[in-house]
């Protein structure tokens, strides 16, 4: 069996980044947090509240494609992926990737930014994310599961997701 190639993917505040680095860690790959990769100029806008458009974006996630096409052989990505054309940039650096979508509720959601400290995407911006977001549509690659989950619950529905789709 191949190596898995994720990208866990959602709005601020679902949990990317968490549940990233746990899948990666139990999976034994590489993880990498798709906030690293944005140029310093998305993450000044961002942190203004200036919500990013599709030319602040397609520079980051050519970064980011990058990053899944060095990992082609198995990796873990937090990236929003908000867009289907988005996910699509990634599907070409790394055609195996799949998308683990972290949904909840925007109550949920602004529960957890509004307890969160030290990161530069405000608040404000959930709304103009929840907006863009294209949820997986049918034939892409990928599960969306409750991010209101505990996360070692997250972490295996996405592996044996993924397993289910490789046997």
């Amino acid at each position: 069996m191949a190596e898995p190639v994720i990208v866990v993917m959602g709005v601020s505040g679902c949990g990317k980044s968490t549940i990233g680095a746990r899948l990666a860690r139990r999976l034994g790959l590489p993880f990498a947090e798709g906030d690293d990769f944005h140029p310093t100029a998305n993450v000044q806008k961002m942190a203004a509240g200036v919500p990013l458009t599709d030319e602040d974006r397609w520079p980051w996630l050519a970064i980011v494609g990058a990053w899944l096409g060095d990992h082609r052989t198995g990796g873990v990505v937090a990236c929003s992926a908000l867009r289907e054309v988005y996910r699509d940039v990634l599907r070409e650096a790394a055609p195996a990737a799949y998308f683990v979508h972290l949904a909840a509720s925007r109550e949920e959601l602004l529960r957890r930014l509004s307890g969160r400290h030290g990161h530069f995407m405000p608040a404000t911006l959930l709304d103009s994310q929840l907006a863009t977001l294209e949820p997986l549509r049918p034939g892409e690659a990928g599960i969306t599961l409750d991010a209101v989950q505990p996360p070692d619950r997250l972490v295996e529905e996405a592996v044996s997701a993924w397993e289910a789709t490789h046997r």
